[in-house]
């Protein structure tokens, strides 16, 4: 009997021993790999922050042992989400001014900044945004009148929720030399009766903004750990922020080395001399956390502020035709530029005709099918004789589904009904590459990927409006909305051998979920929450 029981124990400790020692196993899971089949397993093992293996309970627990072991309790884990649009040091920025989402009129807006700035007496400037004319009663842009009459010696510069308009008050236009009367390209400074109202559009906001003081470093910090905690909290682990400076690049680049941002960044310079200079001679820079690889230019502005560029005047400002922020000559000379290193050409491109305008562009520097992967940001309104010439020059449509939802109450006022058809057409979009990336554009949309599946699979808005979906004929399936999210997202910013997906080798960033967004009813998306995110395998958010 003795010798039967030292042969057990013998058989056990080399079958324990036999196991491979990894960091972390997740078992008892649905684990949704969107792998090229989309298939899924129950159990996955991680060591050195990467997916060493996925598969069955039984194959996983019988070859891996960690001292971490994870037991889902059969829920649904995921890739971790990626936003292939958004302004991540922008977020930041905004939980730390004035929050203007959701005024119902601009005496609200008064409102919310007086009492920003009681709380906050020592700041130079106030700063907030996410104001939108067309909640306010008669949907008219506001005046300065009120904010000069209770800030008078303050600068006071709100932005838009697009981020295409601001109003500044009296101070903040005298310190920036503002005139009435004065021209900008791109832009207007808006007057009434020879008065200036405090409204600037696209590329006037720059001259006001422009004298705004640069954030010190630890203001950064604070505003990027912010942004993080929220964005883990959602199941983000990957940010595309488009359109930096390379300042900010480097201040994020230093704080990830120290160990101060685990958010993995996906960085568009902005189309400025100083980055070029700054970067095109040496090409992208990468890091494990860090990739810098384009450059964000803007063609035109946004709907809600009649600055997108249209080929037909808009319908409800006769004769307005909107505008783009440069001259034709610029955008081919910026592609010019690009075409022959490795960065990506990101376009931002609304309205019809700037999306025509850069789209001809691109084919006539990509020349054919590529893998390029330049980018056109938003790509909202298209042309319907237009959409071909995304697939022509694997031109990468970049969207973001909540602009559906959000600009629906009011889009056709600006188009149409005729030339709406052509407009947030993500699965026209998706047809040309076969691929489609999909993002926020947070701030100006909540930071929520289940938002962006809702409005993507169901297009609807929070409040389940409208009853039977906006232009269904451009809804994507739940698997094309959850590979937007992931791996379709990270192939856009070419990372897709490293994340976007749960597989062998890849980097372990997942999430686990408390319902499962494949079989989820309509009306428990937005119910879904995150119960924990790990990014390279460390656990960044849950309870």
């Amino acid at each position: 009997m003795y010798k039967i029981l030292v042969i057990i124990l013998a058989v056990l400790v080399v079958s324990c021993s036999s196991k491979t020692t990894v960091d972390l196993v997740v078992h008892n899971a649905v684990v949704y790999t969107v792998d090229s089949t989309f298939s899924t397993a129950a159990a996955f093992a991680v060591k050195d922050g990467k997916i060493v293996a996925t598969g069955s309970e039984k194959a996983i627990l019988d070859k891996y042992s960690s001292p971490n072991i994870v037991d889902a309790g059969g829920k649904a884990v995921y890739p971790g989400f990626i936003d292939a649009h958004a302004h991540f040091v922008g977020y930041g920025e905004s939980l730390f001014s004035v929050n203007l989402y959701d005024a119902r009129s601009f005496d609200e807006v008064i409102a919310r900044v007086k009492k920003f700035a009681a709380d906050n007496p020592g700041v130079p400037w106030i700063r907030g945004r996410g104001w939108d004319q067309n909640k306010f009663p008669g949907k008219a842009f506001p005046s300065n009148d009120s904010l000069n009459k209770y800030f008078p010696d303050k600068p006071v510069l709100l932005e838009r929720i697009d981020g295409h308009a601001s109003i500044a008050n009296a101070k903040a236009l005298e310190l920036a030399g503002v005139r009435p009367g004065q021209t900008v390209t791109g832009g207007t400074f808006e007057t009434k009766n020879g008065k200036l109202t405090g409204i600037l559009i696209d590329n006037a906001v720059e001259a006001v903004a422009s004298k705004v003081p640069y954030p010190s470093q630890a203001q950064f910090e604070s505003w990027l750990t912010a942004a993080q905690k929220n964005c883990f909290e959602q199941g983000l682990t990957t940010i595309t922020d488009c359109g930096l400076s390379y300042r900010a690049a480097e201040i994020i680049d230093t704080l990830q080395k120290a160990g101060k941002l685990d958010m993995r960044l996906y960085i568009m310079l902005s189309d400025d001399p100083a980055n070029y200079a700054q970067y095109l001679a040496k090409g992208p820079y990468k890091t494990d956390k860090l990739y810098i690889r384009g450059f964000k230019v803007y063609a035109d502005g946004a709907l809600g502020s009649r600055g997108a560029c249209m080929l037909q005047p808009y319908t409800d400002k006769p004769g307005w035709y909107g505008f783009l922020l440069n001259t034709p000559a610029h955008y081919d000379s910026v592609a010019a530029m690009l075409a022959n290193t490795d960065f990506q050409m990101c376009t931002h491109a609304i309205g019809d005709s700037a999306n025509r305008a850069i789209l001809n562009i691109y084919n006539k520097y990509l020349k054919g099918k590529n893998d390029k992967r330049w980018r056109i940001e938003h790509a909202q309104i298209v042309n319907q004789n237009d959409f071909n010439l995304f697939g022509s020059a694997s031109v990468i449509p970049s969207v973001q589904p909540t602009h559906a939802t959000s600009d629906m109450y009011w889009a056709a006022e600006r188009t149409g009904t005729e030339r709406l058809k052509g407009g947030y057409a993500l699965k026209q979009l998706l047809q040309q590459n076969g691929w489609l990336p999909l993002g926020t554009d947070f701030p100006v949309e909540d930071i929520s990927p289940f938002k962006t599946f809702l409005a993507a699979v169901f297009r609807k808005d929070a409040k389940s409006f409208p009853a039977g979906g906006f232009q269904m004929d451009n809804a994507l399936t739940r698997q094309e909305a959850i590979r937007g999210m992931t791996i379709w997202a990270a192939k856009a910013d070419f990372l897709e051998q490293e994340t976007g997906s749960i597989e062998a080798g890849k980097v372990a960033d997942f999430i686990i979920l408390d319902k499962d967004l494949m079989k989820v009813n309509e009306q428990e998306v937005l119910q879904t929450k995150v119960v924990a995110t790990y990014a390279a395998g460390k656990k960044v958010f849950g309870k």
